[in-house]
């Protein structure tokens, strides 16, 4: 028998490699209709639901096709997961205001997702900004 953490264990994995591999119709089988993600590192991209939150994976994509986010840790306790991930990626689409820079970003991230009813129902992740668009060449070395 599988036990409740292995089953959202899964779920986050499934996560993972539905976005990595750009298979977002997946998305409606692991999010909740009314998901939402926040982030204090991207705060104008507001994210209420599976659509909007395809959006920021497609702007991202757009940003950086090749970019990969590995979740190097998975740890489960209750309804709720902790992930700590890295991400790599070459910019060579525009980023915000930033123009492609044509250099590759790796840097780690978090996140806490919540589970309901079989399902991801909310996402709180953060990064460090400043060490992305250093790494890009959008800003000066410390």
């Amino acid at each position: 028998m599988v036990s409740r953490a292995e089953e959202i264990r899964t779920l986050v994995r499934r996560l993972e490699d539905a976005i990595n591999t750009r298979q977002l119709d997946l998305l409606d089988e692991l999010l909740a209709a009314d998901f939402v993600r926040r982030s204090e590192a991207t705060p104008q991209l507001p994210v209420a639901d599976r659509e909007q939150f395809r959006d920021v994976l497609r702007q991202d994509a757009a940003a950086f096709p090749d970019n990969t986010q590995t979740f190097t840790r998975v740890l489960v306790d209750g309804d709720w997961a902790a992930v700590w991930a890295t991400y790599e990626g070459t910019q060579t689409g525009q980023l915000g205001p930033f123009p492609p820079s044509g250099k590759r970003a790796t840097f780690d991230f978090a996140g806490v997702l919540r589970v309901a009813d079989g399902r991801i129902a909310e996402w709180w992740v953060t990064w460090d900004n400043l060490t992305v668009l250093t790494q890009l060449g959008h800003l000066p070395a410390g």
